[in-house]
């Protein structure tokens, strides 16, 4: 029987792929790619499928799952001095979200907001995955690839990166970079970054600028999220979603709706952030919205949810429906944040 990537997706949508593969090493994984650009066939590099929509056919040709595992910290001993900084170098088959939790534990700060974010450690640069006042880039150190195109291992220094709001080189060039690991730079201590995100400021009950405890800042991260769906749970059908299907749009200040709340957008000379979801809102779109069997999450307008019984065009007639009335309603076009794969918009 074909794999249906369906069952490898959050959104639990996609057809079946013509060859499916697991690979727990990264000479498994070196090898099933190689073998796929040497005989031109059709690859797709499979991490959580937390950011993927797939077509209802399917992918014809062959997707590999990648399930390398490790964590390599340059901290010998933990019992020591809870200062300065660490070197952590994660396989991209690591989850991320068990990622996140290692290093709360091993007192590691620099990526506890981004907790419950589903996913692999290998997909988050190419997003260059952010919440609630953090974005890996803030931590990348370098990210180890294989280059398609070159043929060759290449590994990219955080400078080198191309980071933006959810940008990166690797996501401007798709399918050219094979993410085999990513090191992180992460201080040493028993508190957070500091917090950078005022409704997680006053979960916690500090001030914007202010620090809490590593362990503090990742449950009340957890707790925001589940509170909108935002954390993977079978029973839940607000959480069968890719996360957020939409970017945050990026304009000149005067093309900011009124009463819309907007944001500085550092390296856009001028431009500023405002939200997608309070446009979604004010464009007619609340919470739930839909006749199902896709609908708005009932927790949160972002993200687009499949009820149990959708499919991938069920979802993507309602994304189009909702970017379309954003853009009639504020001539603001959203963006989608997930991959589509073998379906557009």
């Amino acid at each position: 029987m074909p794999e249906l990537l369906a069952d490898h997706t959050t959104l639990r949508l996609g057809g079946p792929a013509d060859r499916f593969v697991v690979a727990s090493t990264e000479e498994a994984l070196l090898a099933e790619v190689r073998a796929a650009d040497e005989a031109g066939t059709s690859l797709l590099v499979l991490g959580g499928g937390s950011n993927l929509v797939v077509g209802d056919a399917g992918f014809g040709g062959t997707v590999v799952k990648v399930a390398t595992t490790g964590i390599d910290a340059d901290v010998v001993d933990d019992e020591g001095p809870a200062c300065g900084g660490v070197l952590v170098t994660v396989a991209a088959g690591e989850d991320w979200d068990g990622f996140v939790a290692h290093a709360v534990g091993h007192g590691w700060s620099g990526v506890e907001a981004l907790s419950g974010i589903p996913g692999s450690v290998g997909a988050t640069p190419v997003q260059n995955v952010g919440a609630y006042g953090q974005e890996v880039a803030q931590t990348v150190a370098r990210v180890r690839t294989w280059d398609r195109v070159e043929g060759r291992l290449r590994t990219f220094p955080a400078a080198d990166c191309g980071f933006g709001y959810r940008w990166s080189r690797f996501k401007a060039d798709p399918g050219r970079y094979v993410v085999l690991s990513v090191t992180f730079q992460l201080a040493r201590g028993t508190l957070g970054a500091p917090v950078a995100y005022a409704e997680l400021a006053r979960t916690l009950g500090v001030e914007v600028g202010q620090r809490a405890p590593l362990a503090d800042v990742r449950e009340a991260v957890l707790r925001l999220r589940r509170g909108k769906g935002m954390v993977l749970d079978a029973a839940d059908h607000d959480t069968w979603s890719a996360g957020s299907f939409f970017t945050n749009p990026v304009v000149e200040p005067d093309r900011v709706p009124e009463g819309a709340p907007q944001y500085p957008a550092p390296g856009t000379d001028g431009l500023v952030k405002t939200s997608a979801a309070w446009l979604i809102d004010h464009a007619g779109f609340a919470k739930g919205y839909g006749a199902g069997p896709a609908t708005l999450s009932t927790k949160h307008t972002l993200a687009l949810t499949n009820r149990g019984a959708a499919t991938t065009a069920d979802l993507l007639r309602l994304a189009l429906e909702v970017r379309d009335g954003v853009e009639l309603a504020y001539g603001i076009r959203l963006e989608n944040e997930p991959v589509l794969l073998g379906c557009s918009l």
